[in-house]
């Protein structure tokens, strides 16, 4: 970096990578939860039989929600409280933010829907299957258009 270049990253290089893993492993295991591993023998390679495991692909999705909305609190509070005067969002930050709202309400219902006693009915929990995974895959395409054309969450004011 020259000296006259200022830093325009909002996010650390560990927090960049963090939030990339995490969001990878949220999609491996959140198709694991499909099984389009075991129906398409990619769970026969070695190595990645774990991805026909229900159970463990269960349990490694809401880990990773669970780091997921961890992160997403700091970086909300760490924009809120300390970068909300040097930097603004930007319109695809937004559309992000909203997607990640409607995918983090739809999994909240999701959750709910594990737990005993719970009693949605059958096409109520078919909506929340099917909007929880559109909106990953609308929020999956738009960051890939963010990254291919270099659009940033936030820039400088």
């Amino acid at each position: 970096m020259n000296h006259g270049q200022r830093n325009t990253r909002a996010i650390s290089l560990p927090g960049r990578w963090f939030y990339l893993i995490t969001i990878f492993f949220l999609t491996l295991s959140g198709f694991g939860q499909m099984p389009i591993f075991k129906r398409y023998y990619i769970a026969d390679i070695p190595g990645l039989g774990w991805l026909a495991q229900f159970f463990v692909t269960h349990y490694i999705h809401y880990l990773g929600a669970i780091l997921f909305l961890a992160f997403a609190a700091y970086m909300i509070i760490d924009y809120l409280v300390l970068k909300r005067k040097s930097r603004q969002m930007t319109a695809t930050g937004y559309v992000r933010g909203a997607l990640l709202v409607g995918i983090l309400a739809s999994g909240i219902f999701l959750v709910i829907r594990n737990l005993a006693g719970s009693n949605f009915s059958s096409s109520f929990i078919i909506f929340l299957d099917l909007s929880h995974l559109g909106l990953v895959m609308a929020f999956l395409f738009v960051s890939l258009y963010c990254l291919i054309f270099k659009k940033h969450w936030t820039t400088e004011r």
